[in-house]
């Protein structure tokens, strides 16, 4: 297999958005999680699905065209509860060491789930770690010190004015910018989308 192995660790469906992104940019893309949330990605133009695989009379198949092959997502069964577990079944979905991790992992998790499939890990790839604010302070340091790391801390309140929850998709416009600042190689830094919402006495 060619092209570029993405891990994202998100609850089911969080980063769908994310995932949709990076298999439309080519991507192999392993989504463990313990429920299926499926990932649509539309053609970019209709019918061009069925105009690729029209072929002039007389045509027989090969292999090997150099062509690169179309990103995917994969679904892997898998449960934080279980970190090593889910390690394995990760590894054997990715083919392959990945060149990317995306991590929205609940607290209690995090360090046995990231310490997990770091191993699964090129050397110095980039991680883009997502963690909520609000409740206890949640101090805003990369786990994975070998790793360059975008860190995204997602608040509660939207930035568009007024007390309005945070939407799903301003949490994604947020996290695919950290994402794409990773691919890019940029410097690590701390993200911050939304607000957290204040505390009432």
């Amino acid at each position: 297999m060619t092209g570029r192995r993405a891990l994202i660790l998100a609850g089911t469906g969080l980063l769908a958005g994310v995932a949709e992104d990076l298999v439309r940019g080519g991507w192999h893309v392993v989504l463990p999680s313990r429920r299926y949330h499926p990932i649509a990605v539309p053609e970019q133009k209709q019918g061009l699905a069925a105009l690729r695989a029209l072929r002039p009379r007389g045509h027989l198949p090969t292999t090997g065209n150099g062509q690169a092959r179309p990103g995917r997502a994969i679904w892997v069964e898998a449960g934080w509860d279980r970190p090593r577990e889910l390690a394995a079944k990760a590894e054997a979905a990715l083919e392959g060491p990945a060149d990317l991790l995306v991590a929205w992992v609940h607290e209690q998790y995090r360090r046995a789930v990231m310490g997990a499939v770091e191993r699964l890990l090129m050397p110095r790839a980039p991680v883009v770690e997502v963690r909520g604010v609000g409740g206890p302070p949640v101090e805003p340091e990369p786990l994975l010190a070998a790793h360059p790391t975008q860190l995204v801390m997602v608040g509660s309140v939207s930035d568009l004015g007024g007390n309005r929850p945070l939407a799903h998709a301003e949490i994604t416009e947020g996290v695919l910018e950290a994402v794409h600042r990773a691919i890019e190689g940029r410097a690590p830094s701390l993200h911050q989308v939304g607000q957290s919402r204040p505390l009432v006495r």
